[in-house]
């Protein structure tokens, strides 16, 4: 083949492939730009959403509206997701309870409440949850003074 026919060849075989891939870049910016606007006009916390903030040292309810514990604190995989609320269960003032570990997705959120559709005697009956694990020294270190990354 001649220089001038495999110059044809590939524009012709450009000339053919630019609109699809034209297409699928073009679709791709329209959903992206959906997207954007989206979370623009929702730029505002949920009423079935809950920051962390306000979570830790919240009161947890069961379904009877019973007070069965309170957050102790949060477990992030390393993702950077949460992956288990630490509840403190049975403690009075402190003393005498247990933590333990609730998934995420057990715990639902309504105006800032938090509900659990399990008794506080299921929560006491679970095993106790350990925030820092001795072999491994998770948990127990601080978090750096200027960021970091998780998982690393």
């Amino acid at each position: 083949m001649s220089k001038a026919t495999l110059t044809a060849v590939f524009a012709a075989i450009i000339a053919t492939a630019a609109p699809a891939a034209f297409a699928q870049t073009h679709a791709t910016e329209q959903t992206h730009a959906t997207d954007t606007r989206a979370a623009v006009a929702n730029n505002s916390i949920q009423p079935d959403e809950i920051r962390a903030s306000k979570m830790l040292g919240s009161t947890v309810y069961d379904l009877q509206n019973r007070s069965i514990g309170s957050v102790k604190d949060l477990v992030l995989n390393k993702d950077g997701k949460v992956d288990e609320i630490v509840v403190d269960v049975g403690s009075f003032l402190g003393m005498g309870g247990k933590f333990v570990a609730v998934p995420i997705s057990d715990i639902k959120t309504d105006n800032n409440r938090l509900t659990l559709d399990r008794s506080k005697e299921q929560l006491q009956q679970m095993a106790a949850y350990n925030l820092e694990n001795s072999n491994t020294g998770a948990g127990s270190s601080t978090s750096p003074t200027t960021g970091g990354t998780l998982g690393r």
